[in-house]
């Protein structure tokens, strides 16, 4: 069995939570080691199961506990080469784990798969995690889905797939014309439309369930994102991850 868990999602802080009975890994760290245990408790999930944290990228909302976690729970952080020398120094781990994008990684009886995506980074990564044939994704911040995207989300079983803004909200929004353009850029993020034809065109007969995640504050709604996607729901499970507290755990 799996068990899923968005930690936080948003653009002040993503950690995202991957486990099964004797093991787990987070992917990304981006609010405080304190709040990641403390929200991991409050939903029944035992930090000391941790063995790993993965880093997407190198933008603070992804990187901030990375230090903390480390140290805390004594586990390893996996990063590209890049990711770490583009970090800021104060946010970079002690004694990164380096790998390459591509490379599979072995956690337990997790393996980790690593692939490059589109986004305003040194090295941007996503991730998919499989155990005992089952897979969960995670693949936020992407300003367009590539073909990498495309073909690990038709592995997934459980996903964590951004739908950062609604097209509307964004260019009628208050954010100034060069945000905005950054944002809807193809090295920005993924509106609620490109989530919807993602999964709509590629996703996995066997996906039970899906986080919308990284959902923006300005540019979007959990309302308006779930609605979005209201002829995908007797595919299966969509639900929406939040920035100020964990997820249910979903077990796969």
């Amino acid at each position: 069995m799996l068990e899923i868990c968005a930690i936080a999602s948003g653009s002040n802080g993503n950690c995202y939570y991957i486990g099964n009975e004797k093991d787990a890994i987070l992917i990304d760290a981006g609010i405080s080691a304190k709040q990641i245990i403390l929200r991991m408790k409050e939903r029944n999930l035992n930090p000391a199961k941790l063995k790993a944290a993965f880093v997407s990228h190198e933008h603070s909302d992804h990187m901030r506990g990375v230090r903390g976690v480390s140290k805390k729970l004594q586990i390893p952080i996996y990063l590209t080469a890049k990711t770490n020398n583009g970090a800021y120094k104060n946010l970079r781990p002690d004694y990164p784990k380096i790998f390459e994008p591509g490379q599979q990684i072995q956690i337990g009886n997790f393996t980790v798969f690593s692939f490059l995506k589109n986004h305003d980074a040194s090295e941007p990564c996503s991730f998919r995690v499989e155990y005992n044939r089952k897979n969960v994704g995670v693949f936020t911040d992407i300003g367009e889905p590539c073909e990498n995207v495309k073909s690990h989300l038709n592995e997934c079983d459980g996903l964590f797939l951004e739908a950062n803004y609604d097209e509307k909200m964004l260019w009628e929004g208050r954010y100034p014309y060069f945000l905005k353009k950054r944002v809807a850029s193809e090295n920005g993020h993924l509106s609620n439309d490109q989530a919807f034809d993602l999964l709509d065109n590629h996703a996995s007969k066997n996906l039970q369930c899906v986080f919308l995640s990284h959902i923006s504050k300005e540019n979007n709604s959990p309302e308006i994102a779930l609605k979005r996607m209201d002829s995908l729901s007797s595919k299966f499970e969509v639900k929406v991850a939040t920035r100020f507290e964990a997820t249910e755990v979903y077990r796969l």
